[in-house]
């Protein structure tokens, strides 16, 4: 994602973020910011960033609220045939963020936030992808109204496509209370319906890709009180777990198709040519044992927030290979 710090939304920061991903032990590939600075106001040369590799472009985390600036935007990636991905969150509807504004935003005392502040991004947003043939990606889809609206709008012909992370298809706003910051993200942690409908979405194609939305933060972060801590959660090492207790063991997704959204579609968005197990095909492959149990924790990431430290969960991975190199476990 672009944004890191400084934020990718010049040619000469991409290409130094490319320099080092040379060295990387795994494919690392970069999108650029859809605006200067992720001010939301000015486009970045869109053109430039393209020709010098940019996989795509993204604000990720802070909605684009200037429509007349996403148009330009979608116009000039529907010409340059890359996608932008959308952080759907209006904050005129964002008392306090991180919680759904619900049930358990009411017992805390806390504001949170309607699933409005996304519903209504997603709406606009998918009728622009219509009008200007762009593809556009509806980033960490959280909410049953936006499932319906993403499902509408491939009905109706536009270019869309919709991420769901294992976090929300796994739990809902009522882990705030077990789990205490290490549950608050953006978008929020939603109701059973809400988490039903991503289900639904993920069985019937609405939802084609799954995300991990990984996001390190140390523990004096999450240390602090839930008003004040930030959100989001490390998700890299669970995301295959997850997606198999979660989705292929109630038999809501097939092994393959869970291997389908995960790899092959995220990758086709990106203009990727996906991985294949054939004869002269670059060696980039996980093993794993679907059935092989195994407990979260003991972490390869520098951050340990993650809701899921402790559960037991199947799908353990034994080793991950880039190109013909093993680069993790064996």
């Amino acid at each position: 994602m672009a944004n890191t710090k400084p934020v990718v939304d010049s040619v000469e920061v991409l290409e130094k973020i490319q320099k080092r991903a040379e060295q990387a032990a795994v494919h690392v590939l970069q999108t650029a910011t859809v605006t200067k600075g992720m001010a939301g106001k000015e486009l970045t040369d869109m053109d430039a960033l393209a020709e010098a590799g940019a996989a795509g472009f993204t604000d990720d985390g802070l909605p684009i609220m200037d429509e007349a600036v996403l148009l330009a935007a979608l116009e000039k990636a529907k010409d340059l045939d890359l996608p932008i991905s959308l952080h759907e969150e209006d904050p005129l509807f964002v008392r306090q963020a991180g919680v759904n504004m619900g049930e358990i935003s009411r017992q805390l005392g806390y504001g949170g936030a309607s699933h409005t502040a996304e519903d209504i991004m997603v709406a606009r947003d998918c009728m622009l992808a219509l009008n200007t043939g762009a593809p556009l990606c509806i980033q960490h889809i959280s909410s049953r109204v936006s499932v319906e609206l993403v499902r509408l709008a491939k009905r109706l012909g536009a270019d869309v496509h919709a991420e769901a992370t294992p976090h929300h298809f796994t739990l809902t706003e009522q882990a705030v209370l077990e789990y205490g910051t290490y549950a608050r993200m953006n978008p929020p942690l939603r109701t059973e319906e809400d988490r039903q409908a991503i289900l639904e979405g993920l069985a019937d194609g609405t939802i084609d890709i799954i995300v991990t939305d990984h996001a390190p933060h140390s523990r004096e972060e999450k240390a602090r009180p839930l008003a004040e801590a930030p959100s989001g959660i490390i998700g890299l090492e669970t995301s295959l777990a997850l997606g198999i207790r979660s989705l292929v063991e109630p038999g809501i997704l097939t092994m393959m198709q869970l291997l389908d959204k995960m790899s092959k579609a995220p990758a086709e968005l990106y203009r990727m040519i996906p991985g294949s197990l054939r004869q002269d095909a670059p060696a980039d492959l996980v093993i794993f044992g679907e059935k092989e149990l195994w407990t979260v924790g003991n972490y390869a990431s520098k951050a340990e927030n993650s809701p899921f430290t402790g559960w037991e969960l199947p799908g353990k991975v034994f080793a991950t290979i880039c190109r013909g190199e093993i680069v993790y476990g064996g």
